[in-house]
């Protein structure tokens, strides 16, 4: 699996497009780690504490991001981005999107991946993507009691709110 986040792979044709997809984990806050960090930031500089945390939670999001795309039978992401907000004071949500495309080359040559690079959390571990039927989705247990939500796996639901599939009410 590509993922740019530019808006094309050079020297690659975007043949088809999947649409959006991305991964989401939202993580409690470890007592510990701020207890330490606190202390740590009255001297200024890095929290590895920290550091170390959010660099977990954006592997997490990419390999669920990954997984999502391979589901839709895309070989590529573009335009990829994070994006990671706090929510109250304990939590902190990470999110990882982009837009699911399939590539080819024009010389007709295999399209390379990074398989260099694995994504935690996901079933994908680099290679070539599969090229005939896809292979079942294995979901990441949830941690913690945090439910799956909806039919797209690492979705939460939002209770009475909009759902996957279900229509808009009318505008008025």
């Amino acid at each position: 699996m590509i993922v740019v986040t530019t808006n094309e792979v050079p020297g690659h044709d975007i043949v088809d497009v999947f649409g959006e997809v991305m991964g989401l984990t939202v993580r409690a806050r470890d007592m510990g780690a701020n207890w330490t960090a606190g202390w740590r930031s009255m001297g200024g500089g890095e929290i590895p504490e920290f550091t170390r945390l959010l660099a977990e939670a954006r592997m997490q999001v990419m390999g669920r991001m990954v997984d999502d795309a391979l589901g839709l039978g895309a070989n590529a992401v573009v335009a990829m981005r994070f994006d990671s907000s706090e929510i109250g004071n304990a939590w902190t949500e990470v999110c990882a999107y982009g837009t699911a495309v399939r590539i080819t080359r024009p010389d007709g040559r295999p399209v390379a991946v990074q398989a260099a690079r694995a994504f935690p959390g996901s079933a994908y571990t680099g290679g070539v993507p599969p090229q005939g039927p896809l292979p079942a989705y294995a979901p990441v247990p949830p941690q913690g009691g945090i439910p799956q939500y909806g039919s797209q796996p690492g979705v939460p639901p939002v209770p009475g709110g909009y759902q996957p599939g279900q229509a808009l009410p009318p505008n008025g």
